[in-house]
């Protein structure tokens, strides 16, 4: 089967640029081979000598011969970043956050990814419900990892209940080919109360042996529900309690103690949110496993912690004067309360108020940062002295853009407001760095 792919950018000096290729020609092929997607593309574009006809927009067909470092890329960018479509999901999850989503809102929001190709690109979690043998041939063939997958359970029937899919028990099998070809992996249970907690977990937390070593990591989340929820007709859902919170807590502690006994690895992991919500101590560093799971919320408050207290180390503190003002989820609030008045032991005159921002537009149960909406933002903060500056956590923006999830823009915001707004990266010394002015 032919496959042609049509060239959106050519990236200067690249060696595509030397070549004469131009955005709006088409890629044919490779070394006499097509491409069926960016997995080929790249794969075939491994060698370091390479025969690549492209089609130009005349129609004339060029044969050009390259000759290249085996890593080196040739600089083209495809219309489609997977060089084909994506595959979207075929479920119907009773845990899905999308169908929870209210109307009218970009449709981008409104895609339910379900692709191994963005699984092994980006990190995305994936059902496999959608997956081919072929898929899992072209993986295999190409020892493309670490593919994550979102089990749920390993109860078959279950996970067919569960995804309102039929078929969704049937992955299994396709998951033992993955491990035993040596294809790393790392799991996820969104977990949902009466559903798969309880005794299932505890099936699933022994269960996942089987794909030992092969399987890094899995992480155990509590379900998000909106307040758009019912209207959307879902399965009904409960929210968990802080006892409930602290039985999830014990019991994947108890597993966590079992397999790095055997395994040297603990690899079942909460999600920091069930030890906010319970009000437990956060597990030590090394309990984490080298943030595998940080995607996931897994290790997200400790890490910022240890950065925060290596940095400040570092820093040898004076009498600067800056006022900030910090706009974070509820989730995260207190820690960054108390990171703050560390940073002002290092600071004295450096204050930065922290204001957790109530989720008006999902509704009160949904306090993460990263689904805070630029109206709840100015809402909440509108006529508020907010100092010289107000810090927004980069997670509140949409990748690369500086568009919140209403599509309010961080200029909004600041016209709004009238402050400047500063954007903080991920890591303790960006924190640090913002409060400070650094």
């Amino acid at each position: 089967m032919e496959y042609l792919h049509k060239i959106k950018s050519v990236d200067t000096g690249s060696i595509a640029e030397e070549m004469d290729i131009e955005a709006g020609d088409t890629l044919v092929s490779i070394n006499g081979k097509y491409a069926e997607d960016i997995f080929d593309y790249r794969y075939l574009c491994d060698d370091e000598e390479l025969t690549v006809v492209i089609r130009k927009k005349d129609g004339e067909e060029w044969e050009l011969d390259i000759e290249k470092d085996p890593e080196e890329d040739l600089g083209i960018e495809f219309e489609s970043g997977l060089m084909s479509d994506y595959k979207s999901c075929r479920n119907h999850c009773i845990f899905c956050f999308i169908n929870q989503m209210p109307k009218g809102m970009r449709d981008t929001l409104y895609f339910h990814d379900d692709d191994a190709r963005l699984s092994f690109l980006q990190g995305n979690y994936i059902t496999l419900t959608n997956m081919s043998d072929h898929d899992i041939d072209r993986i295999i063939e190409y020892h493309l990892q670490p593919i994550n997958i979102s089990f749920q359970t390993l109860n078959p029937e279950l996970r067919c209940r569960m995804l309102h899919n039929r078929f969704a028990g049937d992955v299994f099998p396709k998951i033992r080919r993955l491990k035993e070809a040596g294809i790393e992996l790392n799991g996820q249970i969104v977990l949902c109360k009466g559903w798969n907690d309880g005794e299932d977990l505890e099936n699933s937390l022994r269960g996942f042996e089987q794909y030992m070593p092969e399987l890094q990591s899995v992480s155990v989340v509590p379900v998000g529900m909106t307040k758009f929820r019912a209207e959307n007709q879902q399965e009904k859902l409960e929210p968990f309690t802080p006892d409930d919170a602290s039985k999830v807590i014990d019991q994947i502690e108890r597993w966590q103690r079992y397999y790095y006994g055997k395994y040297g690895n603990h690899l079942v992991h909460g999600s920091d949110e069930w030890y906010i919500m319970a009000d437990r101590e956060l597990p030590p560093e090394e309990n984490y496993d080298g943030y595998q799971q940080l995607e996931n919320g897994v290790g997200m408050v400790r890490l910022l912690i240890s950065e925060v207290e290596e940095y400040l180390g570092s820093l040898a503190g004076d009498g600067r004067k800056r006022r900030t003002t910090i706009a974070t989820g509820r989730l995260a609030a207190p820690y960054l309360e108390k990171l703050a008045g560390e940073v002002r032991k290092k600071f004295p005159n450096v204050t930065s108020r922290i204001v957790p921002i109530r989720n008006d537009f999902f509704g009160e149960s949904i306090t993460v940062s990263g689904l805070i909406t630029g109206r709840d933002l100015i809402a909440q903060l509108k006529g508020k002295e907010l100092g010289d500056e107000l810090l927004i956590p980069v997670n509140m923006l949409r990748s690369g853009e500086q568009t919140l999830l209403d599509d309010l823009t961080v200029q909004d915001i600041e016209e709004s407001l009238q402050i400047r707004v500063g954007i903080v990266e991920s890591s303790g010394k960006d924190f640090v760095d913002a409060i400070t002015g650094q």
